[in-house]
């Protein structure tokens, strides 16, 4: 099967009057508002064009007949603090893992990450180990119980080795939590649609905003510090110490990781 023809468009972006545009995780609908947690972002400014350019791109190319093909209006300011990481499976250019990746190579501090489902590929592990390898402090957040039962078994089986490696895991309690977020060092920040998994990172329409700037990145770790209040920390005693039949689920499991 051809990855380019089959990647969903799983982003959310409003841009109104191409002034103020929004991207994140968050869905629209009842459930999304009440009982999950998630993050999305507001934009102003040059960097709306992004959000704009994004969405005019993807538009153009899908639109059916008989709908208007947009222009966009070219924008003279270069903001490269401000970028988007937009994956289109059908160009076969996947650009959010790659920022990820090279956030986390120069990460010297800290690494701050949140995510709904957690199911890395090996270079994506290697990664945050080798950061936590040489001291950096790798956080992870990810649901206790996501909506996505699978999806958790899956991410469960990179745990011991995260766990030995030294990041630390951090469990959601009491809702779903489906932001998609990073910081790294107190100065890089990234907020968008992409999960840590091969649907997201190699097969479906994503668009991530990749942001230098210390103030957001301050207000990020701010919004990380109150999640971890309602976490529980995963510890590898605990964790090594889980059901048999769980460990026999997790290796059972474990190969079907490169399809989701």
């Amino acid at each position: 099967m051809d990855l380019k023809y089959t990647g969903r468009d799983v982003r959310k972006i409003l841009v109104v009057d191409e002034k103020i545009g929004f991207v994140g995780g968050y869905n629209i609908g009842s459930t999304y508002a009440t009982q999950w947690r998630d993050t999305h972002m507001r934009i102003t400014g040059p960097g709306v064009w992004e959000l704009t350019s994004t969405f005019v791109n993807f538009w153009n190319h899908n639109r059916k007949h008989g709908l208007p093909h947009l222009e966009i209006i070219r924008t003279p300011d270069w903001l490269p603090r401000i970028q988007t990481a937009a994956n289109a499976p059908i160009r076969q250019v996947y650009p959010v893992r790659n920022i990820y990746l090279e956030a986390f190579r120069r990460a010297s501090h800290h690494i701050y990450l949140t995510q709904a489902y957690f199911i890395p590929d090996k270079l994506f592990l290697d990664e945050l180990l080798a950061a936590a390898a040489r001291g950096v402090d790798v956080r992870l957040v990810v649901p206790e119980s996501s909506n996505h039962v699978l999806t958790d078994w899956l991410s469960r089986g990179q745990y011991s080795k995260m766990l030995r490696g030294g990041i630390s895991i951090w469990l959601f309690k009491n809702a779903m939590v489906h932001a998609k977020t990073a910081t790294v060092d107190g100065v890089w920040t990234t907020i968008g649609t992409a999960n840590i998994d091969r649907l997201s990172l190699q097969g479906n329409y994503e668009i991530n905003m990749s942001i230098y700037d210390a103030d957001l990145a301050e207000t990020m770790e701010r919004v990380f510090e109150s999640d971890l209040t309602n976490c529980r920390r995963l510890e590898l005693d605990e964790w090594e110490n889980r059901p048999f039949i769980n460990k026999i689920g997790e290796l059972l499991l474990t190969p079907l990781s490169p399809l989701l």
